[in-house]
């Protein structure tokens, strides 16, 4: 678990045959999304990408909340 400015992150990591899937889920939100890596790579680097991606969905979804109240 990780913490991202108060938010509480989730990470899995999930070993398939030559990669690894890594889901990060949004504790306050419920929102989750994935990526898939080389397992070479430190988990410190799939985390920090998988978090990258989040904070994309997450900034995307509030523009779309705040573009439905007009």
């Amino acid at each position: 678990m990780s913490r991202d400015s108060g938010r509480a992150v989730l990470f899995e990591f999930i070993r398939v045959g030559a990669y690894v899937k890594v889901i990060a889920v949004d504790e306050c939100t419920g929102i989750e999304v994935s990526i898939v890596g080389d397992p070479t790579r430190s988990s410190d680097y799939l985390e920090r990408v998988a978090m990258q991606k989040l904070r994309r969905v997450l900034e995307k979804r509030s523009f779309e909340l705040d573009s439905d109240a007009y």
